[in-house]
């Protein structure tokens, strides 16, 4: 694609019936990032909800296990990956609309730009993809909302293994490393599988990208 601020149209090559398609294309995207910035906030909302109760399923009486918490931070990757395959949907509206935004309204509104990008958008009407990877729209859900989640599951879990001591046994790391067991899997594996869980999450967050098409300059 050329450079958007080369001159090579302007309001009067468009008709009637083209800028009425591209208006209601406008309005159709922008419904759609209405639409899927109302289905991110409720499954933000499943996961709290559904952390809340099963944090007070697991705190409410000593004899449920804290493998409870465990089923509630792999209930949470799921809600994770849910939310970013929906906002990797959004996304898609949320480009084309930028596109119409830079190019389409200011030629309507008497400015000068690239007439190459037609084939931009039609580009991606064509082939529709959005602008961000999977990866990267996990990450921007974990910075927004999940980290903060997973941390209140993290500490209510490390609470529940305090609380689950056998009594009149001295606390000790090799205490605790025993009251994590779950089953037959030792305690060691299943902290271990929890840091690596968790790393995991941290690393996805820090390499996000932050840089969105059509919004760098």
């Amino acid at each position: 694609m050329t450079d958007p601020r080369q001159s090579t149209i302007t309001a009067s090559h468009y008709n009637g019936n083209s800028a009425n398609a591209l208006i209601h294309l406008y309005r159709g995207e922008s419904y759609k990032m209405v639409s899927y910035r109302q289905r991110l906030d409720n499954t933000t909302n499943w996961a709290v909800v559904t952390t809340a109760g099963i944090a007070s399923f697991a705190m409410g009486n000593d004899e449920h296990s804290h493998a409870t918490f465990l089923f509630a931070m792999f209930l949470n990757f799921y809600f994770l990956r849910l939310e970013a395959r929906r906002f990797r949907s959004y996304e898609i509206a949320h480009h084309r609309v930028r596109i119409m935004e830079r190019f389409f309204y200011p030629a309507i509104l008497g400015d000068h730009v690239d007439a190459g990008w037609h084939q931009f958008l039609l580009g991606e009407l064509a082939k529709p993809r959005s602008p961000i990877s999977v990866s990267e729209a996990l990450g921007w859900r974990l910075k927004r909302n999940y980290l903060w989640i997973y941390a209140a599951v993290l500490m209510a879990w490390l609470a529940k293994l305090a609380t689950s001591y056998p009594r009149n046994t001295p606390i000790s790391l090799e205490t605790f490393v025993d009251t994590a067991r779950v089953g037959t899997l030792s305690g060691w594996v299943v902290l271990l599988g929890v840091a690596a869980l968790y790393a995991y999450l941290i690393s996805l967050a820090v390499n996000a990208s932050r840089d969105y098409p059509m919004e760098d300059d």
